[in-house]
């Protein structure tokens, strides 16, 4: 442990994650703002190039022009390899270049991955990056090729390109497209671009670890018999129970409430609606495609739609929000107060106190900027004032869903939601970081306990 402490990085790992962030947001900003990334070969003004490359490299999805239109296919080219970085991570995009380029990674490289990726271990790191990165690249590939079979049909060859954009833009949860204006509302009831997109986005929102974990049992299967879902790690099993929970009430709600809607769901069959409903209620948990102009939701969907993203994804994936763990921490940790027990514990564990107090601190970290974000955009816009939570949760937790506000946005508005991306996206990973120092260095002196009365 102590060698440990003496090898890491004079800049503390925060920094350099913040930091890492920060470059490449400006230059991707730097990039977007010259003639050529352009569709009309003219200069884009920097704020909205900085606006573009940081919903890009935040895996965000919120854009101030139409992608499809305003962009040329160098400037597209730019948006999709910020999209990569974000969702993958700038650090394991240097990771896996070094390990490409035969580099050796010194012990600092590997703390700073084990902490980019909040990992317990530095046992196997290298082999993690690169069983990341390749099924990353499989994955996308294979819903590249799925979503050919409609968009060369459509688009010809240039349905080649539209694939892989959407591909690595739905499987980093950032919900960017160039096929319309108006997102994937044209293909609501296409069943091959409804499945390989919610597919896509679960996948990239599950996690890397859970990933591994099921393979693990999948093959431990293959040689004797096992309880799969009792083999999982108890990380897994709430990762997965959640997404499974979220994802089908979320869309009941939905389907409830826009049943009748004469501007959502209401000519559609039975089976149409059910389609329509678990798309969004997928697409919320941090994608941001849409399928239904969000404006034409009624209030109480909104609402459904605003926990969605605000929880968002699982950890160590590329979606954002609290996460899943995240809230169902707080949901167990609440019930096991309530029932006036000592411990916490679910599926049959307990879990540590630090684990409840990083969700703690996760989720208010999340909710302050959403209310400080919120007050700031009330101060500078006049729109409604649920269009305006849509947009600072959707921007707080990377989702890219709004209400039609991001166009209407002036240059203030502007600069709010992309300070909101930024720290949405990097703020709960170094908040991670922080509590991983702070277990390295607990203080010896403690201070004396005195009650209060809570609540």
């Amino acid at each position: 442990d102590e060698f440990m402490k003496k090898q890491r990085p004079l800049v503390s790992t925060t920094h350099i994650i913040l930091l890492s962030f920060l470059v490449a947001i400006l230059i991707g900003a730097l990039l977007l703002s010259l003639p050529i990334s352009s569709a009309e070969g003219k200069p884009t003004s920097f704020l909205d190039a900085l606006f573009t490359a940081t919903t890009s490299t935040c895996v965000t999805g919120l854009v101030v022009t139409p992608t499809v239109s305003s962009w040329s296919v160098f400037g597209q080219v730019v948006i999709l390899i910020l999209i990569q970085i974000g969702g993958l991570g700038v650090i394991t995009i240097m990771s896996g270049l070094m390990i490409l380029l035969h580099k050796k990674m010194g012990i600092g490289d590997r703390l700073l991955l084990q902490d980019a990726f909040n990992l317990n271990s530095l046992s196997g790191l290298v082999r993690f990056v690169k069983k990341v990165v390749g099924g990353t690249l499989i994955i996308e590939g294979i819903g590249a090729l799925l979503y050919m079979t409609v968009f060369i049909p459509e688009f010809g060859a240039k349905g080649i390109w539209i694939s892989v954009f959407t591909s690595v833009s739905a499987f980093c949860n950032a919900g960017i497209d160039i096929i319309a204006e108006n997102s994937l509302c044209n293909y609501a009831l296409n069943p091959i671009i409804n499945i390989v997109t919610c597919a896509l986005i679960i996948l990239g929102g599950i996690g890397y670890i859970v990933w591994w974990d099921v393979l693990r049992v999948l093959k431990k299967a293959r040689t004797k018999k096992v309880r799969f879902f009792r083999d999982l790690t108890l990380h897994s099993k709430i990762a997965i129970t959640a997404t499974l929970i979220l994802t089908f009430v979320g869309a009941a709600f939905i389907f409830a409430f826009e049943y009748n809607n004469p501007q959502t769901m209401k000519d559609y069959t039975l089976l149409q609606k059910i389609e329509v409903s678990l798309f969004q209620s997928v697409t919320t948990r941090t994608a941001g495609f849409a399928t239904v102009p969000q404006e034409n939701f009624t209030n109480a969907s909104a609402i459904v739609c605003l926990l969605l993203m605000f929880i968002g994804g699982s950890p160590v994936g590329t979606a954002g929000g609290i996460k899943t763990v995240t809230f169902a921490v707080i949901i167990v940790s609440a019930i096991a107060s309530i029932r006036n027990k000592e411990d916490t514990e679910v599926f049959g564990r307990r879990l540590t106190k630090q684990a409840v107090s990083k969700a703690v601190a996760v989720s208010c970290m999340s909710f302050i900027i959403v209310f400080a974000s919120t007050v700031l955009l009330s101060a500078v816009t006049d729109a409604n004032a649920l269009d305006i939570v849509y947009e600072t949760v959707s921007a707080t937790a990377t989702v890219g869903l709004t209400r039609n506000l991001t166009v209407s946005l002036d240059s203030i508005g502007k600069l709010i939601i992309i300070i909101t991306m930024y720290l949405g996206r990097v703020g709960p990973i170094s908040l991670a970081v922080a509590f991983k120092r702070n277990k390295d260095n607990q203080n010896i002196v403690r201070n004396p306990i005195e009650e209060i009365s809570v609540g």
